[in-house]
């Protein structure tokens, strides 16, 4: 039953099947906002309440049609890439350099540069706010950009480093015997094997980014408006639907990006000879 081998007691087997109900109710209150928001998008009245008195793709037509929202998205999307872009450039070189097993107080640092996901956010906003207004680059989106790559960063430091966890060291010392030069081993032979866990922590960093909203709203001006902020002031000044096709589809971006993380994880495990 359900992978116990065949001499188990009966006990055993009750406790089996009362793990595998806890485990399917913790998903059920994990997921269950997901599950109630996204039909919700698709209700033909403008209100959020069960049963739907009929199906309508309005609240959809009316995110792309509305300036406001594709604005948000247009600002957001830019915002991530941008981000995205210096969070795997700092992250990759950070993990590079970590994973070098002469780097001085390697633990100290490695805290240091995961500490924006462990502080939490509402602190970090603030001293970025004080800190950006002493640089003069608050409610510009420069400042915007500057803060979601240090929010964004620690994930892409945390995946290359798990890359390299098992990377054959060797490989590069054969590499560096046959002539080549540093740069050329890293070109042939490093960053083949780590581009998997770079892609993974670049898909981390841009959901992240996305996703922000605290930090947002410390740091940009009233004008500057992300996704997030967007449906955030929504809530506050006027409840739409529109929201919630907004999420929906944010849900779902979020659920390919999970998706690829795993393929690109799988890949990775082939080219370094891990077997699941």
């Amino acid at each position: 039953m359900l992978g116990l081998p065949h001499y188990a007691s009966p006990v055993e087997r009750v406790w089996r099947a009362a793990l595998i109900v806890i485990c399917a109710l913790t998903l059920l209150f994990l997921i269950a906002p997901i599950i109630v928001i996204m039909p919700l998008s698709f209700n033909s009245e403008p209100y959020f309440t069960y049963p739907m008195p009929g199906l309508s793709m309005k609240w959809y037509a009316d995110f792309f049609q509305d300036p406001r929202w594709l604005n948000a998205l247009k600002v957001s999307t830019i915002v991530g890439l941008c981000s995205t872009t210096l969070s795997m450039t700092l992250g990759t070189l950070a993990a590079l350099g970590l994973s070098r097993a002469n780097f001085p107080y390697r633990a100290g640092v490695m805290a240091l540069l995961i500490s924006p996901m462990i502080v939490p956010v509402v602190i970090t906003a603030v001293g970025m706010y004080f800190f950006f207004a002493d640089l003069g680059i608050n409610n510009t989106y420069f400042g915007i950009i500057l803060a979601h790559t240090a929010l964004a960063t620690p994930f892409v430091v945390i995946t290359v480093t798990a890359t390299l966890t098992g990377f054959d060291q060797s490989l590069m010392r054969a590499g560096a015997s046959l002539g080549a030069s540093p740069m050329t081993v890293f070109r042939k032979v490093t960053f083949p094997l780590i581009l998997p866990g770079m892609i993974s922590g670049a898909l981390f960093a841009f959901v992240t980014s996305f996703d922000e909203v605290v930090v947002v709203l410390f740091i940009a001006s009233p004008d500057q408006r992300t996704l997030p902020k967007q449906m955030f002031s929504g809530i506050r000044e006027q409840i739409s639907p529109t929201i919630t096709a907004a999420a929906t589809m944010l849900v779902i971006a979020a659920a390919v990006m999970l998706v690829t993380v795993e393929l690109l994880r799988r890949r990775s495990e082939r080219l370094r000879g891990v077997r699941s």
